[in-house]
């Protein structure tokens, strides 16, 4: 050190106080510096205790992610899986569906069938029943002309009734009411007797060769016992030979009211063929009686009223009485005529077209 550099003693005193001061000042730094230095230290423990914490919470967090991931994975892995099945189930349920929609149409279309085949037969066996009822009712209609009574049809139409109601067919109901109106019509109906028509036809031709004819002059031996019958005085021979000649003379002209003219201008020999042809048209009407030709009998029997009315004597007895007999046959011949089944036939035709 230099004498220039020496130190005064103020200087000196000065340098003594600042190196005091610096002396003192210098405990302080150091306690600031150690405090900050603690400071630092507790907050980088601090800031590793965090960062510690953080990696910790971060490890974690990537532990739960990785089995977040792979359970995601897992799941993922089983979705798959199961889509995977559910396509292998949605294709055999496709198929399975394609099979049943296959049977189905073959059960809808045997279905089908079946309700053809059904209907068919249905229809066929109602058409039989139509058909058999209708020939047996026909032919019970034959037997009923035939034998003149009604029973074989009405035991024909009890017979179709019981055969419509056991097969219970809406549509035969029509059928099933024109049969019982047939029947009740048919008891309602009066039949004459066939017997006692043949015993009046044969009276009438027993009384045809008895008849009078219309132009007929009654012989002069007639007249004569006729006159011998009457309870008078037996009279002298001159009498009788005068009455005998007054007879012949007056039954030389004769006068008699005659409304038709054809029969005026019968001779004896014309009077037997119409005798026998009046005879013919009665034994007709008794065949087609018995043979069931109601028109053939009713024809003859009108026949025979208009010879009986224009060729015969009205005003004798026996034309009266066969007259009024023959009036009787004709009236019970129209009584004999069986009633008809039109309803059933009828109905019968309406069933079997199917309407």
């Amino acid at each position: 050190m230099t004498d220039t550099d020496a130190p005064t003693p103020q200087g000196e005193g000065v340098n003594v106080v600042a190196a005091a001061a610096e002396t003192a000042a210098r405990p302080s730094v150091t306690r600031r510096a150690w405090g900050w230095l603690a400071a630092c230290g507790a907050l980088a423990l601090l800031a590793l205790l965090a960062n510690l914490l953080l990696w910790q919470k971060l490890d974690n967090i990537q532990q739960q992610l990785a089995r977040q991931s792979a359970q995601t994975g897992e799941q993922a892995q089983d979705a798959r899986v199961s889509a995977r099945q559910a396509q292998e189930l949605s294709r055999e349920t496709a198929a399975r569906v394609a099979v049943f929609e296959a049977r189905l149409s073959e059960i809808a279309l045997q279905r089908t069938q079946l309700q053809e085949l059904m209907q068919s037969l249905s229809r066929s066996r109602d058409e039989n029943l139509v058909v058999d009822i209708e020939s047996a009712i026909r032919l019970a209609q034959q037997q009923a002309q035939l034998t003149g009574s009604v029973e074989p049809l009405l035991a024909a139409l009890r017979s179709a009734d019981q055969r419509v109601l056991r097969a219970a067919q809406p549509r035969l109901t029509a059928l099933q009411r024109a049969i019982v109106h047939d029947i009740e019509r048919i008891k309602a109906a009066a039949v004459s007797d066939t017997p006692s028509l043949l015993v009046k036809l044969d009276e009438l031709v027993r009384l045809a060769d008895e008849l009078v004819l219309a132009n007929a002059v009654l012989p002069a031996a007639a007249i004569l016992s006729a006159k011998r019958a009457l309870p008078e005085a037996r009279p002298s021979w001159w009498q009788q030979a005068l009455q005998l000649v007054w007879d012949e003379a007056r039954a030389l002209v004769r006068l008699s009211r005659i409304e038709e003219p054809e029969a005026a201008l019968l001779s004896p020999e014309q009077s037997f063929f119409l005798r026998e042809n009046f005879k013919l048209r009665l034994l007709n009407a008794r065949l087609g009686l018995l043979a069931r030709q109601m028109d053939s009998a009713r024809a003859d029997l009108i026949a025979a009223r208009y010879a009986l009315d224009k060729y015969f004597d009205p005003t004798s007895r026996k034309t009266q009485s066969a007259a009024a007999l023959l009036l009787q046959v004709q009236q019970q011949l129209q009584l004999l005529q069986l009633p008809r089944v039109d309803d059933t036939l009828a109905a019968l035709a309406t069933a079997a077209a199917g309407r």
